[in-house]
This record gives structure tokens, C-alpha cells and sequence, in this order.
């Protein structure tokens, strides 16, 4: 239906879908359908604020990236867009910058 209504893209593994259970498994599985459906996935990835300052920021992104892979062959990537979006960035006035990665 998002297709046919003129959608191009569809925005999968939000920091609020994640934070209400989604797993990174469900979050790329819905980008593997949504792109073999006609739709350019907008893959989110981020951390929260407790995982960057335990240093976990690049393990998490990674193991978010990878669950994308999995459910991705090489020809879907050509309508995947990855998005950083920080959990922790998200209304607490906090900004990123290359000396906190």
C-alpha cells in the first residue's frame, strides 16, 4: 500500500520501536521486507547513553549493523540508508563529536 500511496522509504529499528522490545533480528527482518516490497529501508542504529559511556558505542553499532547484514544480500543495499540516531542525543541537549566515540 505504501507503494502504491507514491512512499518511497520506510523508517525501521527507531530508537522508540527498540526501546519497546523490537530486536535487532525484528528490526532486520522488517528492512529485508520492506525493501523486497519496493521501499528504501532508513535502517536506524544507535546506542543509549548508558552504552556510550561504557564504552560499548562501536560493539552496539556493529551488532546492529551485522543483524542488518543478515538479513540483507548484497542487492537490497542499494535501498538501505543507515542512520545514526544515539538514543542518548534524543532530547537531552547532549551533542555527538568525534572525542566521545
Amino acid at each position: 500500500m505504501l507503494v502504491d500511496a507514491g512512499i518511497h522509504y520506510a523508517i525501521v529499528g527507531h530508537s522508540e520501536r527498540r526501546a519497546k522490545g523490537e530486536t535487532d533480528a525484528e528490526v532486520a527482518a522488517k528492512a529485508g521486507y520492506a525493501v523486497s516490497k519496493g521501499l528504501t529501508a532508513i535502517a536506524c542504529i544507535g546506542e543509549t547513553l548508558e552504552e556510550r559511556e561504557g564504552g560499548k558505542m562501536i560493539d552496539v553499532v556493529q551488532r546492529q549493523v551485522a543483524a542488518y547484514a543478515g538479513a540483507l544480500d548484497e542487492a537490497q543495499w542499494k535501498n538501505v540508508v543507515i542512520a545514526y540516531e544515539p538514543v542518548w542525543a534524543i532530547g537531552t541537549g547532549k551533542t555527538a563529536s568525534s572525542a566521545q566515540a
